[in-house]
């Protein structure tokens, strides 16, 4: 009975043992080589059945040969020539309707990142549960899978809406005063698909539950990030992901945003006030949406970044002559007055076309730790 009970107990180090190697594996921190952070954005996939399903708004001599295949191709492509330390999919990563099989339309969607061992997140976009599962069910699927950091919802609050609801935190460089705190944090949100209420018309928006979830969040990691000995004047920036474009989007015109804008910007018919949420909270630099294919640009609004990522996926609609696309985010790390790591110095985006020298246009900067809070304001009393 004693040799049972230490194998049992032996067998339960061993698993425990396993256990906190992965989650180690798959903690996020910035890269000690030159302070990097890197992220990969792929917006709409709409991954059908694979070679079978043919592509959409492409050049006639692209037909024959063009299929899901393009897509994951491309996949491969961007993973090779950035090597980023997180692959993060904002939603309709698989097209319902041309999916007969929900997982195994997923499975290969998301094939390329699972195999390269690099952590992915994913959220949902208006499409992805039209095939055989539930919007709920989709998600579980995606948390289940091998090296993602996704997850169905906060563990902590038991009645919040949509499913793909979670922050993910990026710490400093092993070694540094910084190794335990996240100096990046990202925010992942479910915007919805369509609206359920029978008097507004059109797509879904992030609710209040959500924004209370953000709030609160925020706040802790603000005030996490800001205690003790190593004590920061300013929040660590954050980032935020997810599909359906804010109202606020439409606040640009061809002088005040980089990159393109060649359709109407869908977001919900109403505003939920998330923008004014972030605004508030103080901490993100900028958010990440996906849903209007042929938009890829990138504006200020707030001292807030509004972004596209622009197209990625072959069965989507897009332009023919117009290449699929994949936006870069690269967060800095300060270098400090004894030669070490600090926090976050600056955040970069740049574009990705998928032509053949995977192009890159529209580099700018985001955030710079110099410039912040060094918006001009105007007096008080004085036209």
């Amino acid at each position: 009975m004693e040799t049972r009970n230490s194998m049992k107990i032996f067998l339960i180090l061993v698993f425990l043992s396993s256990l906190l190697q992965l989650c180690q594996a798959l903690k996020l921190r910035f890269e000690g080589k030159n302070g990097e952070f890197r992220i990969l954005q792929v917006a709409d996939m709409h991954y059908g059945d694979g070679k079978t399903t043919p592509c959409e708004d492409v050049l006639p001599e692209q037909m024959p040969t063009c299929s899901d295949v393009n897509t994951t191709d491309f996949i491969i492509r961007m993973i090779h020539a950035e090597k980023p330390h997180l692959i993060v999919f904002t939603g309709d990563n698989i097209f319902g309707f041309d999916a007969k099989d929900a997982v195994k339309s997923m499975n290969a969607a998301f094939a390329p990142a699972i195999s390269s061992n690099i952590p992915w997140a994913a959220i949902l976009g208006n499409h992805d549960q039209e095939s055989t599962l539930s919007r709920e069910g989709v998600m579980k699927h995606i948390v289940g899978m091998k090296n993602t950091l996704s997850q169905l919802n906060p563990p902590d609050i038991l009645d919040i809406d949509g499913f793909g609801n979670y922050n993910l935190e990026v710490h400093g460089i092993e070694g540094s005063k910084l190794a335990n705190k996240s100096v990046l944090n990202l925010y992942f949100l479910d915007s919805g698909d369509y609206s359920t209420v029978p008097s507004i018309p059109g797509y879904g928006w992030i609710k209040p539950s959500q924004q209370f979830w953000f709030q609160r969040t925020s706040k802790k990691l603000k005030k996490t990030y800001m205690h003790n000995s190593n004590a920061k004047t300013s929040p660590a920036p954050g980032l935020a992901y997810f599909h359906i474009p804010l109202p606020e989007y439409a606040s640009f015109d061809s002088s005040n945003f980089t990159g393109g804008r060649q359709e109407g910007i869908s977001s919900a018919s109403i505003n939920s006030g998330f923008f004014t949420t972030m605004v508030e909270a103080g901490d993100v630099k900028a958010v990440f949406a996906g849903h209007d294919h042929i938009n890829d640009f990138c504006g200020k609004l707030m001292d807030i970044n509004l972004c596209y990522a622009g197209g990625f996926g072959y069965h989507a609609y897009g332009k023919a002559g117009w290449s699929r696309r994949a936006r870069m985010v690269v967060a800095s790390l300060e270098k400090t007055e004894k030669g070490g790591w600090g926090a976050v110095k600056s955040i970069k985006t740049w574009k990705r076309l998928d032509d053949e020298h995977l192009t890159t246009i529209h580099t700018q900067v985001l955030w710079s730790k110099s410039s912040a809070g060094a918006r001009r304001k105007k007096p008080i009393g004085h036209q």
